[in-house]
């Protein structure tokens, strides 16, 4: 099912739209104006935009039971809940003049989430409600391309109230997820066979999408379905429920371009929290310098909350601990167990972290 079928199957309302980018790329957009019980609830409701990963999408947000699911209990709790989706993704697939079956389409890193992207979603979000200041929880990437943006940009910082940052990502020279770090090795050599063969989309062809989220997972079992997610992302089995595996990886890699990857691989090499790196040349043309600018946290003057596992391989404790002291903390919620999915995925996160960010968008 799509955002629109996961949400309104479960019988919530839901809105689709459409927001473009200064630079062209149409983003799909969702939004849960209310609850199932709050409907008609008086005064004004606290506005929640929830930012998704690298490779994945908004659905991340809605693929558990509503109880479990982190939009469904924010709506439930009388929040306004928003649905973003970064550009090359399943619903993030347009743009005003390019084809995205051409490599043009597909010439960005996560650079432009955070220029374009991230600032278009948000006016759109406080234009259609009203507000002032929204709340914004973001997952991984979607933590980073925040940090990016929030230190560059006070104006549209001053519109966030509150900063949730869901295994945060800024720093990356400590991952330990041993498919990622072949990426790293054969970076260069993946672009360039993208680039010719895939126009440079990094994604699983449908008919294989199909074969690993169904048949694979049908014919091996869950456990098999259930340890290929974990050897990304680290090993948490007991808050994992793999009877829903095959759910999860028929919702995800919801795409991405080759450059988002290749800068993460960029950031790995260099342990550096930094713009894209085009090489010298190129570089001087668009920063002015040989080297790509560094990103500040130190300049994110927004309120942040941190949600962190202990045996996330991605968002490892190490970046972490280098994160933690540039930035306004008013939380740093830790659970041991938790590897890198288990922000969306685990059966139990409503008690073990969603609480957190219920009391802090109802400010309890």
């Amino acid at each position: 099912m799509n955002a629109t079928e996961l949400i309104a199957t479960k019988g919530y309302p839901v809105e689709h739209h459409s927001v473009v980018t200064e630079d062209g790329y149409i983003l799909g957009l969702f939004r849960i104006p209310h609850g199932l019980d709050n409907g008609h609830a008086k005064g004004p409701r606290p506005v929640v935009l929830l930012q998704h990963g690298l490779m994945a999408c908004c659905d991340d947000f809605l693929v558990n039971p509503a109880n479990e699911s982190l939009a469904f209990i924010l709506a439930d709790a009388g929040a306004d809940v928003w649905l973003g989706n970064s550009r090359g993704n399943v619903y993030s697939r347009r743009h005003t003049t390019l084809d995205p079956k051409k490599l043009d389409f597909w010439q960005f890193s996560w650079d432009a989430m955070a220029q374009y992207d991230l600032p278009a979603t948000i006016y759109h979000i406080l234009n259609q409600t009203g507000v002032q200041q929204l709340f914004y929880v973001g997952h991984s990437q979607g933590s980073a391309i925040a940090f990016a943006r929030f230190s560059e940009d006070q104006a549209l910082a001053s519109r966030v109230r509150h900063l949730m940052a869901l295994a945060p990502i800024a720093r990356v020279g400590h991952i330990k997820s041993p498919p990622l770090l072949l990426l790293v090795k054969y970076a260069d050599e993946i672009k360039l066979f993208l680039d010719t063969f895939g126009h440079g989309e990094f994604d699983f062809p449908e008919p294989l999408h199909r074969i690993v989220a169904g048949t694979l997972c049908e014919k091996w079992g869950e456990t098999i379905c259930e340890n290929f997610i974990f050897l990304l992302c680290g090993f948490d089995p007991g808050s994992f429920n793999n009877s829903r595996a095959d759910v999860y990886l028929a919702h995800v890699p919801a795409g991405a371009s080759a450059l988002t990857l290749m800068h993460w691989t960029q950031g790995v090499k260099s342990d550096q929290f930094k713009h894209f790196d085009y090489g010298e040349k190129e570089n001087l043309i668009k920063y002015g310098q040989k080297t790509p600018p560094l990103y500040d946290p130190k300049k994110v003057k927004v309120p942040v909350a941190i949600f962190r596992g202990g045996r996330d391989w991605l968002a490892s404790s190490e970046d972490i601990e280098w994160l933690l002291p540039q930035l306004n903390v008013t939380h740093d919620i830790y659970v041991p167990v938790y590897e890198h999915l288990d922000m969306t995925y685990a059966f139990d996160a409503a008690t073990r972290m969603y609480k957190y960010i219920v009391d802090i968008v109802m400010e309890k």
